[in-house]
């Protein structure tokens, strides 16, 4: 398959680079989405509760 060391290491270098690009574009796109707001049932906003509300 691989002719000498160096084209093994070669292929080792492009699959890490190609790694390491693929890594890059994803945290690109997680930053360029908007975040996602917690919604509750029926697209209600969920809002975090306090313990003391369940008193009132």
């Amino acid at each position: 398959m691989f002719g000498n060391d160096a084209d093994f290491i070669l292929s080792i270098h492009r699959t890490h680079a190609a790694e390491l690009r693929a890594e890059a574009a994803v945290d690109r796109l997680a930053r360029a989405l908007p975040r996602r707001t917690t919604r509750a049932w029926l697209s209600r906003r969920n809002h975090p509760v306090r313990t003391g509300d369940a008193r009132r």
